[in-house]
C-alpha cells in the first residue's frame, strides 16, 4: 500500500511478479529477515516520500506536542511499522501464522450471536485486515467493503484467506450497487464492515474533534448504522510482538432518542474519541499519510 496520501486509489505497491516471489520467500523465510532489510530501506524511502513524511511529523509535531527530534524518531519508527504490517500480510499469505489477544472478546461473541446485524468500522491503524485471515467467524458473514482495483496478487489470496473465514468481499462499485449489497447484509442479520477515517473528497462528510484540532469522516458507515438501527462496533488490530496483534473493540448504539443527524453525530465523535484512546497507546501504528487534523 502506498504511502502518499488520501488520494490512494487502492492498490499495493509492487509489481505483480514481486509480490508473488514475496509470498514465496515468506513460506520459507522468518518475516524478521525481512524486517531488518527493510530496516534500511525505509531511510532511502523517507528520502523521496516527503508528502508523507511532512505529514506525520506534522501529526507528531502538533497533534502530539513532540519535540522535533523525537518527532522525527517517531516518523522513522511509523514507516518501519508500516513496513512490517505490509510484510505480515504477504506472511500471511505464504502461510505464516500469528497470535492474538482479543479484548472485550465475550462481549463481541454475545453480540454475534443475536439475530441482528450491526456495522464494523475500521480505520488506517494498525492491521485491521490480518484479522481477517487470521480469525474465523462462526456465528455470522462479514462483508467487508473492498477497493477493486487492488492488484490480482491481493485480490486473489485474500479472497482464498477470506473465504475460509465466513468473509465476503464487497468492492465499490461506480453504480453505487454495493449499498444494496451492504444493506441486504444487514438486513440479514449479518456484519458489514467499513473504513470510517476517510472522506476521499465526498462532500458527505462529518467534522468531529481530534487530537486538539478539527477531522472529517465520512459519514457512510455512521449513516448506516443510524438508518438500519442497528450497533455500531470499532474494531483496531494493532500489533504488539513481531507474531502478536491485540484486537480492540467497543460497542456503541445510537442514541434513539436524539435526532437522525445528531445520532450520526455522536457515533463519529465516539469513534473519533476511541482512535485518540488507542493512538495514545500505539501512537506509531497511524498509517493516514496526510494531513488529517485541521
Amino acid at each position: 500500500m502506498s504511502l502518499e496520501h488520501n488520494d490512494w486509489h487502492g492498490q499495493t505497491d509492487g509489481m505483480p511478479w514481486m509480490q508473488r516471489t514475496l509470498i514465496k520467500w515468506l513460506s520459507v523465510v522468518d518475516q524478521r529477515v525481512i524486517y531488518g532489510v527493510m530496516a534500511v530501506v525505509i531511510c532511502f524511502y523517507m528520502l523521496f516520500c516527503h508528502r508523507s513524511y511532512i505529514a506525520m511529523y506534522h501529526f507528531f509535531r502538533r497533534c502530539r506536542g513532540e519535540r522535533p527530534l523525537r518527532a522525527f524518531c517517531h516518523v522513522y519508527a511509523n514507516h518501519f511499522r508500516f513496513g512490517q504490517v505490509v510484510i505480515d500480510r504477504f506472511a500471511a499469505f505464504g502461510g505464516r501464522r500469528f497470535k492474538f489477544v482479543f479484548d472485550n472478546r465475550a462481549a463481541y461473541e454475545s453480540l454475534c450471536r443475536e439475530a441482528d446485524g450491526f456495522v464494523q468500522v475500521s480505520c488506517h491503524m494498525g492491521n485491521y485486515e490480518m484479522a481477517g485471515y487470521m480469525l474465523r467467524q462462526e456465528q455470522k458473514w462479514l462483508y467487508p467493503l473492498v477497493f477493486r482495483d487492488e492488484k490480482e496478487v491481493i485480490m486473489l489470496n485474500r479472497q482464498r484467506l477470506f473465504q475460509a473465514n465466513h468473509i465476503e468481499m464487497v468492492p465499490v462499485m461506480a453504480d453505487m450497487s454495493h449499498i444494496f449489497t451492504l444493506n441486504n447484509a444487514l438486513r440479514d442479520g449479518n456484519i458489514i464492515s467499513m473504513p470510517a477515517d476517510r472522506v476521499f473528497g465526498s462532500t458527505k462528510a462529518l467534522a468531529v474533534n481530534f487530537m486538539g484540532g478539527v477531522a472529517d469522516l465520512p459519514i457512510g458507515p455512521f449513516q448506516m448504522a443510524v438508518t438500519r438501527d442497528v450497533r455500531l462496533v470499532p474494531i483496531f488490530v494493532m500489533k504488539e510482538r513481531w507474531d502478536t496483534y491485540r484486537i480492540i473493540s467497543r460497542i456503541f448504539e445510537p442514541d434513539a432518542t436524539l435526532p437522525k443527524r445528531e445520532r450520526m453525530q455522536q457515533l463519529a465523535q465516539q469513534f473519533a474519541d476511541m482512535m485518540a484512546e488507542v493512538i495514545g497507546r500505539y501512537p506509531t501504528q497511524w498509517f493516514n499519510y496526510f494531513e488529517f487534523v485541521r
